[in-house]
């Protein structure tokens, strides 16, 4: 009965949330001759300013309120429209398809009052621009210039129209008629439409958004062979401590193995490396629930960058995911919410092989356990988005976030995400989480003596991160430019090319400092390895900083804290995906260097 319950509600809650995903009007983009096609505003906002944005009718421009015949007041805008900004409504314009005006249509007039001289003087000064949709294909405009100290906005439009047989290829839309924005002085805002015939084809009628030159320039490749070599460099280092330092240290311990009572101890005590501290490395670390929920959001995380990515890259299938708006942030939904079942799967397992008997495992605490890792990533997103969602409510642009919105997505987490993550905990603790150390732990724990410069946690770990950064730095400014500077990307190819190396580069690195660590016989190795891959998410936050000082021309406290709030939830997420590939490393290779050396 239970399970039928839950059931019912998981398949409501998605439901509820891919209610909003069609639209019969605008599902085949075809149109029949005279057919009327909707012209959509958008938002208007400073052009330096992704983020602040407001509703397209804040300004006073003629609204549908204002007389003129419409439709539809508001287009419906699905769950990944709304968190990525998007606020449709009707512009009340009469286009039909195939049917030019070539002589410009007065929508409407209006005298500007005081306070619409306010409103449009602080566009113009700012440097606001507007977006519309036509078809689903965007278009912008500036609202206006300031000439002579004096403010003016375009009243006059001119839209030239491309279509192949019923369906519209491109559009174009520029701007005209600069009247002076004075009170008393009357406005007239007018359209022209031109139709005509292109032989184009509609599957490549989003490629005209596409920046080639920038995306495909010499200078990513250039990257990609440099990150290349670089995995080369550290491949051949990890290998040459694997075969031949590691074999001199076995040499040495199996010499030692051999000699006489009074000899080996001699040895024991003069000698020192990472075979000293066999009884200590698979003790469990510190603040085990912590450690567990961490690795298991780390293992999601993973999950969810490598489906999106290759949700993105088979675009030619199901449709590129620039092409349509909010696609990406709902495949990101639908990731993290499927990708729960493993976070609790590892989790579960990691913190269940510490509890290798029956009345050591009655008294572990792995509801606990299970209880943060499901909590983890979403307490902190929604700590940082409840923020930025109050500021933005302040502020009354558009990326506030709905309470209807708000109620869908604390839905599917608690309704899809949550049980999913419970059943990845049970397969966790009974298939996944048994113990394989090949050494056993000492009920004493060892002290771990001074260490020297190079066997320092605070020299390492700092610098195991700046290889795997520098083999992404270059892609993230192409990342940072296409989402702050309203750029398309599309070479998801490049991108999981980069995360396969990035992967690759912050393993190596990690378990070159795993071992300078153990040498100094630091058995602390979990927590080691975890923040030593994780270190690169430091760096990309000091990239962050140099990016917007030195990239960009943001302004305004809004624009500042979606910033800077963005790129902390970025580098959080990065620090802990990096940080479980170390793990993931690390482990491999204690647990075989150790399985290979004979204690006695």
């Amino acid at each position: 009965m239970i399970l039928r319950f839950w059931n019912i509600l998981t398949v409501l809650a998605l439901l509820l949330s891919i209610a909003d995903e069609t639209y019969a009007d605008l599902s085949n983009h075809k149109y029949e001759q005279t057919e009327r096609v909707e012209l959509f505003v958008n938002k208007v906002g400073p052009y330096a300013n992704p983020q602040e944005t407001y509703s397209y009718y804040s300004l006073p421009y003629c609204h549908p309120d204002d007389g003129f015949e419409t439709n539809k007041k508001k287009k419906g805008v699905s769950l990944g429209e709304t968190l990525e900004g998007h606020a449709l409504r009707s512009s009340g314009y009469h286009i039909f398809f195939g049917v030019s005006s070539p002589h410009s249509e007065v929508i409407c007039s209006q005298t500007i009052t005081q306070q619409d001289k306010e409103k449009f003087d602080k566009a113009v000064e700012g440097g606001y621009f507007y977006q519309m949709y036509f078809d689903d294909l965007p278009v912008w405009g500036m609202v206006g210039e300031s000439h002579s100290s004096t403010n003016y906005i375009f009243t006059k439009r001119q839209l030239s129209v491309s279509y192949n047989n019923k369906r519209i290829i491109e559009v174009n839309m520029t701007s005209d008629g600069l009247e002076p924005v004075e009170v008393g002085h009357e406005l007239s805002f007018s359209l022209t439409v031109t139709w005509k015939r292109t032989e184009k084809s509609f599957h490549n009628r989003f490629e005209r958004y596409l920046d080639n030159e920038f995306f495909e320039h010499q200078i990513h490749w250039f990257s990609i062979f440099n990150s290349f070599m670089m995995v080369i460099f550290l491949c051949g280092l990890v290998a040459l401590i694997l075969l031949r330092t590691l074999k001199k240290d076995y040499q040495k311990y199996s010499a030692a193995d051999v000699e006489d009572p009074e000899s080996m101890e001699r040895n024991i005590i003069e000698d020192s490396g990472w075979k000293q501290v066999h009884g200590d490395v698979f003790r469990p670390p510190h603040y085990l629930m912590v450690f567990s929920a961490l690795i298991g959001t780390g293992w999601q995380l993973i999950v969810i960058v490598t489906g999106v990515i290759l949700f993105a890259i088979a675009g030619p299938v199901h449709g590129d995911v620039y092409e349509e708006r909010g696609e990406l942030i709902t495949s990101f939904v639908v990731c993290y919410t499927l990708s729960s079942v493993v976070a609790g799967y590892k989790s579960g397992a990691y913190y269940r092989q510490f509890f290798t008997t029956p009345r050591a495992e009655a008294g572990s605490r792995w509801q606990l356990t299970m209880v943060l890792t499901v909590l983890l990533l979403p307490a902190v997103v929604v700590s940082v988005l409840s923020i930025l969602n109050t500021i933005a409510l302040y502020y009354g642009t558009v990326n506030t976030m709905p309470f209807l919105v708000i109620l869908k997505v604390f839905g599917i987490w608690c309704f899809v995400s949550v049980p999913l993550a419970v059943v990845g905990t049970m397969f966790g603790r009974h298939f996944g989480g048994k113990a394989n150390f090949p050494c056993r732990v000492n009920s004493i724990p060892r002290p771990i003596p001074e260490p020297a410069w190079y066997g320092n946690p605070l020299f390492v770990i700092p610098l195991a991160g700046v290889l795997p950064f520098g083999s992404i730095f270059i892609e993230l400014y192409f990342i940072f430019t296409s989402y702050w500077n309203y750029k398309f990307y599309y070479v998801y190819g490049f991108m999981l090319l980069v995360f396969v190396i990035l992967a690759i580069v912050t393993m190596c690195s990690t378990i070159v400092a795993v071992y300078f660590l153990l040498n100094a016989e630091n058995y602390h190795w979990q927590w080691s390895s975890l923040v030593s891959g994780g270190a690169s998410g430091f760096y990309v936050f000091l990239y962050s900083l140099y990016y917007f000082y030195c990239k960009t021309n943001m302004t305004g406290l809004l624009q500042t804290c979606f910033y800077f709030g963005y790129m902390a939830l970025q580098s959080m997420a990065m620090s802990l995906l990096c940080g479980t590939f170390g793990f993931i490393a690390a482990n491999w290779f204690v647990g075989t260097i150790f399985s290979n050396v004979k204690i006695d």
